[in-house]
């Protein structure tokens, strides 16, 4: 015969860990059948029921009761089993934290560890903002560790810590590495330079142990929590984590890594990593991109190959300036005019100008919506295909012939709102035999008709072709340099050089938005970390493992977890 006892202490608080050993604890217990030792939530008592463990007496428990069911063979063991509780406890906490004195508040903690620059929280969801906010108060970063935070806590959590210049990483954040301590769930990784952001708690840990395991190491890696690259909560933290990075000069490399995050967000962070200083590597999972590098952003689409990239990077850092002298340029200067003979070559290039500019408007446009209306005249920022029919009734191709191209450029050069003029000399068979000697001079009278305007013209001309041709190659280059124009024989070297010139044009002038928050502060990372754990033990003990100074708080909910007496409590608290 089979006997169920059951005890239920309200207002009782054990971190799940705890539970889980006394639970295993009970069930070694001589006579002990089955054990169930959970918080009295309704997912828990669901659990109970699964099991036969859900009796009478358990079903009226509320959330903060702590349930304690022994399933014994016969009545004397199972009570006998239900007696060792407390003794079970003492001992999984006695072989647990080696602290003189259990702090019972986090202020008491702060006192005990004047160090602790970070706080883990890893308490029922239903309390962890509280405890989060409170920390917030304290001046401490945050890791969030604890799930079932609403979105008004977080939104209110990171808004907060913003505004003091300090981290909230999570909620929902598994795993972190500050400073070569791992918080949460985290591997034991050499140090290196790569610097790593992820709103992935396992996809963090796959590319920093591959990064490990290649040969490389890590600097810092911040875990934001799966909801940071939502619209709503706008990759707050991610934003500060970039930013931190970039001014750690430790940091070498930087790698952002997430599930797929909304596209608006997506596009505003990737526009912040090209502002960064450093490479920096992009493993949005999934996430579709026309480009596989824009100036110092790589775009990797797996684990291995986002380790393999920014340890590569490290190795040979981007030496691509993001800079562009805009000296001499006029005021209303800002557009570019791209005329060109070949069309596929016209087609790559607005398809590299999307990560530059906002429109680019063609007579053979990617998107029909960004059609020239009339072929003969540019429109803001332009690129045109003067090998389309429009162009080529009656008359040679562009290739051959260069009189309607001149033409144009003259044009372009007399427009005040013109900057720069991308153009593509394509050698070979059939083509021009010189055309440089035609192009060459039109450039210069370009140029000097800009200039006796009062304004700057660039010019830049993408020669493609080989040392073999017919044109001769470096001839063709040498006439065109000394007309005045930058020569690349890359179309998407040349797309990029205008494409970073055009944009410096298009948002000179614009103020960028005042930083109205302080900057998270580096030395928060990179001192020896010290640290105040509330909640799950397990995380005391890897802290600890690891050399960490850290002071745990022995938590219970106040006001035995009522939440309207809490919140008593709390402003009572905040007025003080």
């Amino acid at each position: 015969m089979e006997f169920i006892k059951t005890e239920i202490r309200s207002g009782a608080y054990y971190d799940s860990v705890v539970l889980m050993h006394l639970q295993r604890s009970l069930l070694e217990e001589p006579g002990v059948l089955d054990s169930g030792v959970v918080m009295g939530t309704d997912a828990n008592k669901e659990v109970l029921e699964q099991s036969a463990l859900l009796v009478d007496e358990v079903k009226a428990a509320g959330a903060d009761d702590l349930i304690i069911v022994v399933k014994g063979a016969d009545e004397a063991q199972t009570s006998a089993a239900l007696a060792k509780v407390d003794e079970l406890i003492a001992a999984r906490r006695g072989g647990g934290i080696e602290q003189d004195y259990r702090a019972k508040t986090l202020d008491t903690a702060a006192k005990m560890n004047p160090a602790a620059q970070w706080v883990l929280v890893s308490v029922p969801g239903r309390y962890a903002a509280g405890v989060a906010r409170e920390a917030l108060g304290l001046g401490k970063n945050v890791f969030l560790y604890s799930d079932n935070v609403s979105l008004e806590d977080e939104l209110s959590l990171k808004k907060e810590a913003a505004e003091k210049g300090l981290l909230v990483m999570g909620p929902d954040c598994g795993t972190a590495i500050v400073n070569g301590v791992g918080l949460g769930f985290a591997n034991k990784v050499r140090r290196g330079g790569i610097g790593m952001v992820a709103a992935s708690g396992t996809g963090l840990q796959q590319v920093t142990l591959r990064i490990h395991q290649m040969g490389g190491g890590i600097t810092h890696a911040i875990g934001t929590g799966g909801r940071d690259l939502s619209e709503a909560v706008n990759a707050a933290t991610l934003r500060q984590a970039l930013d931190a990075l970039n001014r750690d000069a430790n940091t070498k490399v930087i790698v952002l890594l997430s599930k797929p995050p909304s596209p608006n967000v997506a596009a505003e962070i990737i526009a912040a990593a090209r502002k960064a200083s450093k490479p920096v590597i992009v493993n949005f999972i999934g996430y579709a991109t026309s480009m596989r590098k824009v100036d110092n952003v790589t775009f990797a689409t797996t684990f291995d190959e986002t380790a393999q990239l920014a340890i590569e990077a490290e190795k040979n850092p981007a030496a691509e300036t993001q800079e562009s002298n805009l000296e001499g340029f006029a005021d209303g200067q800002r557009y570019l005019r791209g005329l060109f003979s070949g069309g596929t070559l016209a087609y790559e290039t607005q398809l590299i100008l999307r990560d530059y500019l906002p429109a680019v408007y063609s007579n053979a446009p990617l998107d029909k919506a960004l059609s020239l209306k009339d072929p003969l005249v540019s429109h803001e920022n332009s690129i045109v295909d003067l090998g389309e029919d429009v162009f080529t009734v009656g008359r040679l191709h562009p290739m051959m012939d260069n009189d309607l191209r001149i033409r144009r450029l003259d044009k372009e050069a007399h427009d005040p709102e013109v900057a720069v003029i991308l153009l593509d000399v394509v050698l070979g068979y059939g083509s021009h035999p010189n055309p440089a000697s035609e192009l060459a001079p039109a450039i210069v009278k370009a140029r000097r008709a800009a200039e006796e305007a009062g304004r700057r013209l660039e010019v830049v001309a993408l020669v493609a072709g080989t040392d073999e041709d017919p044109q001769n190659m470096d001839e063709q280059i040498r006439l065109l340099k000394e007309a005045g124009a930058i020569v690349e024989v890359s179309n998407d070297a040349a797309a990029r050089r205008v494409g970073r010139l055009a944009r410096a044009l298009n948002q000179r002038g614009v103020s960028p938005t005042a930083a109205t928050n302080p900057p998270v502060k580096v030395e928060a990372l990179n001192q020896p970390l010290a640290a105040i754990n509330v909640g799950l033990e397990s995380f005391f003990e890897a802290l600890t493992s690891q050399g960490a100074e850290v002071v745990h708080v022995d938590w219970k909910p106040a006001a035995g977890g009522n939440e309207k007496l809490m919140d008593i409590l709390a402003r009572m608290k905040s007025k003080k």
